[in-house]
């Protein structure tokens, strides 16, 4: 059976991220949906780019932007310095890309402009980097970027009564859009979790791989978890964004 395979957030991990495809056991009919977030705090910021520039070659990817990644496209397109950026994690990427040549930074931005703000399946899945807010739908969102920034979707996640039938006129309408959506963007480790969450039809993949958790894999059908070591402890001389 041809798998499809949602992975969180990397940010920079490319160790582990080798570590994750491995576990997997890849094979070139599974499709891989990457949630965004690839650069912005281990030191393979820029490596783990060339790395999914490749993969693609090899599997159906879709990449989604994730709001790293829309800063470090902007800092590469015109080189002005986000200080918001920079305190989260900016300056792994910045110091990723010193020793790559103008050809190689231009096969990047090349890979940033097709990234893909979310990606919507034949089964109705909704695939998005952080969430939406419009009850409509993310296409109707009034800020294109809000679907790499939110984190509402999630909060009200986490505060719905689980008692709430779907029926029930007080269910959240963003819910019904979609069969399930899967996001990454604010880490399950910040509510004690090591895993991928689910809760009513929403996972969450990120699993504080910036931090001290790992980067984590879904199989869309049937919800089989793979996850790599704990970033951190492969790259033992670097901080990350801890």
């Amino acid at each position: 059976m041809n798998r499809t395979i949602a992975i969180g957030d990397i940010h920079g991990g490319l160790k582990a991220l080798i570590q994750l495809l491995e576990r997997i056991d890849l094979l070139p009919s599974d499709k891989l949906i990457f949630l965004g977030d690839y650069v912005d705090g281990w030191s393979d910021s820029a490596n783990v780019v060339s790395y999914l520039i490749d993969l693609a070659k090899q599997n159906s990817c879709i990449f989604l932007r994730g709001n790293h990644d829309d800063l470090t496209e902007e800092w590469l397109k015109t080189g002005d310095l986000n200080e918001q950026w920079l305190q989260h994690g900016g300056q792994s990427s910045i110091d990723a890309y010193r020793n790559f040549s103008s050809e190689e930074i231009e096969e990047h931005l090349n890979f940033y402009s097709q990234m893909v703000n979310y990606y919507i399946d034949q089964d109705n899945n909704l695939f998005v980097h952080a969430g939406f807010t419009n009850i409509h739908g993310p296409e109707k969102e009034y800020h294109p970027k809000t679907v790499f920034w939110d984190r509402t979707l999630w909060e009200m996640l986490l505060s719905l009564d689980k008692k709430l039938d779907r029926s029930n006129d007080y269910y959240p309408k963003r819910l019904l859009l979609f069969e399930e959506i899967f996001i990454g963007h604010t880490p399950v480790t910040r509510i004690g979790k090591e895993k991928p969450v689910n809760i009513a039809n929403v996972w969450n993949v990120d699993t504080g791989a910036a931090f001290k958790g790992k980067i984590s894999a879904i199989e869309v059908t049937t919800k089989k978890i793979w996850q790599s070591d704990p970033v951190h402890e492969l790259y033992p001389n670097e901080d990350g964004r801890n």
